[in-house]
């Protein structure tokens, strides 16, 4: 812990004085910085929930032999309150690798929200790790597309149901 003198009204032009002034806001940047860190990301805002469903979109399921990246929906399981740990897992195969910065995630509305610059920061090579993301009660459908080093594309979609 850091004890700092106040200066004095006749003390505040002198480099004491500016000094005091520069620590004082050091101190308040890292006290919001630390506030801000603290709070668990937003995910989707209550106006894009209310946004209307695209036509005839389901969550889909693909299955089949094919050498692409799998996605792996991790948690939450059906029926969670907000602010909910959301993890995904990716997996490659052969020699491939996948590619972070390829990685894209949208919440499946008209128009559709690009969610990406959100969850980018949480985006590693082995997945999709958000200890607490933000999201409004309802069901939202949303997707996630990335590629490997090989080239090949991977696709998952899910429904995130979040109780009131």
């Amino acid at each position: 812990m850091v004890f700092v003198e106040p200066v004095s009204d006749s003390e505040e032009g002198t480099l004491r004085g500016r000094a005091f002034k520069l620590l004082k806001a050091g101190l308040a940047a890292i006290m919001l910085l630390t506030s801000v860190a603290a709070d668990a990301a937003q995910l989707i805002t209550e106006e894009e929930a209310k946004l209307p469903p695209p036509k005839g979109a389901t969550a889909a399921d693909r299955r089949g032999i094919l050498r692409g990246p799998k996605i792996e929906f991790v948690s939450p399981r059906e029926g969670v309150r907000s602010p909910m740990h959301l993890q995904l897992r990716f997996e490659a195969y052969g020699a491939a690798k996948i590619e972070p910065e390829s990685v894209t995630m949208v919440y499946l509305r008209t128009p559709n929200v690009d969610l990406t610059p959100r969850v980018k920061q949480f985006v590693q090579a082995s997945g999709i790790d958000i200890p607490d993301t933000e999201l409004p009660p309802g069901e939202f459908m949303v997707r996630v597309d990335l590629k490997d080093s090989d080239g090949r594309p991977g696709s998952t979609s899910f429904v995130l149901k979040v109780l009131p």
